[in-house]
């Protein structure tokens, strides 16, 4: 395994196996996230990945197996579970804005409920994150009057807002009209080279060549391969990795 960039864990994925039924999704996982590293997790449709982002903020409960971020276990519930998540941000396929609120008003709920921050302080700091992203003058409208491509930069403007230690995102891209998803790759693409450590579950082969520090590639609930992009793409190592790649880079 690669080493991260800074060599220090902030997630540690032990063992972990979770079912659906009779449906064995995640098959004894083991894998760590450096801070500020970039992972990206790729592998055919029903491989797992999914279920194993959603696992890291307990979205999804794991039936066996540990996971711990920055040395704490993920809580069961209750307050500890809140401060989990606004600790560990997450980008959905959906961009799951609030429809009543503003744009402006969504980056700030978060800030000003869970980390008691000032109306002033909060929306000086959201209006900073909206142009990070470039969507600075759709601060006050809703978000029906925006593009997909748009809607998603606010939701990533509004998991920065929290501070995040970690943002997951899940498939980000896969909602979206061809030409916007380039617009939100970039941002996801600044956010890695700003040192933001990131679990990216995606499509987008071109962002994890460029944007990745580790590849995991997921198949039948099992991580059966990780490397460097650059080791991946050019030189898989297993059999299901090699035909995944023949199948997507060729069209």
């Amino acid at each position: 395994m690669e080493p991260s960039r800074s060599g220090e864990p902030l997630v540690v994925i032990d063992h972990v196996n979770k079912h659906f039924g009779e449906l064995h999704v995640l098959k004894d996982i083991t894998t760590t996230v450096g801070r500020g590293e970039v992972v990206v997790v790729i592998g055919p449709s029903g491989s797992g990945k999914s279920t194993f982002c959603r696992a890291i903020n307990r979205l999804e409960t794991i039936d066996s197996g540990t996971i711990t971020i920055d040395g704490v276990p993920l809580p069961e519930e209750g307050r500890g579970l809140a401060r989990l998540r606004a600790d560990v941000g997450m980008v959905f396929q959906s961009f799951n804005l609030f429809a009543h609120k503003t744009v402006l008003e969504n980056v700030t709920l978060g800030p000003r409920k869970v980390r008691q921050i000032s109306k002033a302080d909060a929306d000086k700091h959201a209006m900073e994150l909206l142009d990070r992203v470039g969507v600075a003058n759709q601060a006050s409208k809703m978000p029906s009057q925006l593009s997909g491509g748009q809607q998603q930069r606010v939701a990533i403007a509004r998991v920065l807002a929290m501070d995040p230690k970690l943002i997951l995102l899940d498939e980000p891209t896969s909602a979206l009209d061809p030409e916007m998803i380039s617009e939100v790759l970039d941002v996801m693409v600044q956010l890695a080279q700003d040192g933001m450590t990131m679990v990216v579950v995606t499509h987008e082969m071109g962002f994890a060549r460029k944007a990745a520090d580790r590849v995991l590639f997921m198949a039948d609930g099992e991580i059966v391969e990780e490397a460097t992009p650059e080791k991946f793409f050019t030189d898989p190592q297993s059999p299901r990795a090699k035909d995944f790649l023949s199948k997507i880079l060729t069209h």
